[in-house]
Order: C-alpha cells, then sequence, then structure tokens
C-alpha cells in the first residue's frame, strides 16, 4: 500500500527521491480515487523496484494540491529525480497507468 507522505515530508521524500515516483493526490469522498487504490496496489506491487508510490491527500495538504495546481482527483504526477515528467487525470486501468510510467522512466 502506498505510504502518505505530507507537506513535512514531500521535498525530502518526493522531490530528493533519486529515480521515478508516481504520488496520487486523492481526496477522503472521492469515488474514482477509490476505484484507482488497487490499481495503484497492482502498479505497486509489479514495479516495487521501478518507481516508488506515494499518496497526498489532497484535502488536509492543500498547500500541496495549489502547489502543484491540482484541480480534480485523483491526479497522478510522475516524477523523477525531482522533476515533473507528466501527469494523468482521473480513474486509469492498469494498462493505461502501465503505458505512462513506462513512458516516463
Amino acid at each position: 500500500m502506498a505510504v502518505r507522505v505530507s507537506s513535512a515530508e514531500f521535498d525530502e521524500k518526493v522531490l530528493g527521491a533519486k529515480g521515478p515516483v508516481l504520488v496520487d493526490f486523492y481526496t477522503d469522498s472521492c469515488i474514482a480515487c477509490k476505484q484507482l487504490s488497487p490499481v495503484l496496489g497492482d502498479i505497486e506491487d509489479n514495479y516495487e523496484d521501478v518507481v516508488t508510490v506515494y499518496k497526498v491527500n489532497a484535502g488536509a495538504d492543500q498547500d500541496l494540491a495549489v502547489r502543484f495546481s491540482v484541480m480534480a482527483a485523483p491526479t497522478l504526477i510522475f516524477f523523477n529525480n525531482g522533476e515533473e515528467k507528466g501527469r494523468l487525470r482521473g480513474n486509469q486501468k492498469y494498462a493505461e497507468l502501465e503505458s505512462f510510467i513506462k513512458a516516463n522512466i
């Protein structure tokens, strides 16, 4: 299960990470976010040595949502060595998310 990161640790864990990081900006009341959760779990299991997956609660950590211009949940942002490489909005199927990761590694 993806680890939740807060504003206090985001820069260190995400932007300071060496290598690929996928961040899921979600809200607790978002149905699409809940539907995406098992897909992210599968990605995390199948790509555990390739990409780190973190979750950010956009409701609780609104400053991060504003900082990264997150306007809808879920929003997935892919970082590599601290630099944003791409983003997806809305619920994703496994194959779509896998293609997105492969394209951005």
